[in-house]
């Protein structure tokens, strides 16, 4: 999850490839992405509209670990300029991870609002 955190704002996708199964499934606001190429596109028009995007996650908490899968969740915080304004927002997450050929992937994220 560091590394995902850390690459995620490079904003190339093809730095987090080895990171996310070709069969994940990302639940954000914006809609539900399955594929490699569907999740791609999503980060990619994020990544357009949302200009010098920081992202990153605080109290991550594992609540399942095992030899083939992990789960953790956390909040996730963002800033960047959109339309000329700075603007910024966070939320909660979840992840799941699956270890495929050895190593650990990214199987399943959503990320959420907060509720009120």
């Amino acid at each position: 999850m560091a590394a995902y955190a850390e690459l995620i704002n490079q904003h190339d996708f093809e730095l987090l490839t080895s990171l996310i199964d070709d069969d994940a499934t990302f639940w954000f606001s914006s809609g539900s992405y399955h594929g490699m190429e569907s999740v791609r596109a999503a980060f990619e028009r994020t990544w357009q509209r949302f200009s010098n995007e920081r992202y990153w996650l605080e109290d991550v908490r594992w609540i399942a670990k095992a030899d083939t899968a992990a789960s953790c969740i956390y909040s996730f915080h963002w800033q960047a300029v959109i339309e000329g304004q700075l603007a910024q927002g966070s939320g909660r997450g979840t992840t799941v991870l699956g270890k495929r050929r050895g190593e650990w992937r990214i199987a399943h994220e959503h990320l959420s609002a907060f509720p009120e």
